[in-house]
């Protein structure tokens, strides 16, 4: 059995490593590394279905994820190539909805896992902790929502 203080200075190595949480100091991650646990896949492994229920979310530490969707004719497209660094799932954890694409390890890929059961027991036992994760997982989709609103612009010119 490993011990949880390693386990857990690694994992917050991790989130540090990510460049997601830039703006919180490596104490706070260490407070909510628990909090996270460790998924390793195997390419071409389902991560989750669109349309499954979003009991977790990731963020990629080694590896790529191929986010895919079903078009119109039931045929999966890929609509995004996801690396190091990025969070993913983290809309259906955060709103309950139902997952909206398919994502599928693309290589070998470590992961680091959120679950919602966990996010809610940070939120009650670390709310502090917890807002300053799921305000950084807001800025991150803020971010990509302006790249996209800026591309479909871009488009229409």
């Amino acid at each position: 059995m490993s011990n949880p203080t390693h386990l857990n200075t690694e994992i917050r190595d991790m989130l540090l490593d990510c460049g997601l949480f830039n703006q919180m100091h490596p104490s706070d991650l260490m407070a909510v590394a628990g909090y996270f646990s460790i998924v390793v896949m195997n390419q071409d492994e389902v991560i989750f279905h669109e349309g499954d229920a979003g009991t977790f979310m990731c963020i990629i530490r080694t590896g790529s994820v191929s986010v895919r969707k079903n078009n119109a004719e039931g045929i999966q497209i890929e609509i995004a190539s996801l690396r190091k660094g990025r969070a993913f799932g983290e809309m259906a954890v955060l709103d309950g909805e139902r997952r909206s694409a398919t994502c599928v390890a693309a290589s070998h890929c470590e992961l680091l896992s959120l679950g919602k059961d966990s996010l809610d027991k940070m939120l009650n036992e670390a709310p502090k902790m917890a807002a300053r994760i799921i305000r950084a997982l807001a800025v991150a989709m803020s971010k990509r929502l302006r790249m996209v609103d800026g591309q479909l612009l871009a488009q229409q010119v």
